[in-house]
């Protein structure tokens, strides 16, 4: 999944279907692409990086892990 993209377009306040239309795809696409199911080309990719004004290799990078969290009020262990 892109998160990194969706990040994007609610910082834009932009929604999924806007973006399309400004890329000339198919909503459905570019939902697609999110979701990691498909790929878009090259001069597509870069203007999805010029509408939401963000540096492409931030912006499609893909999430593949997001390490777990600690809690503040879980205990640390001592460094001895």
């Amino acid at each position: 999944m892109l998160s990194n993209l969706k990040v994007a377009l609610a910082a834009r306040r932009m929604r999924q279907a806007e973006l399309a239309v400004a890329i000339r795809v198919a909503p459905s696409t570019l939902s697609e692409f999110i979701h990691g199911r498909v790929e878009l080309a090259p001069h597509q990719r870069q203007r999805i990086a010029e509408v939401l004004r963000a540096d492409p290799a931030w912006l499609f990078a893909r999430i593949t892990h997001i390490p777990a969290l600690k809690s503040e009020t879980e205990p640390t262990s001592a460094i001895a």
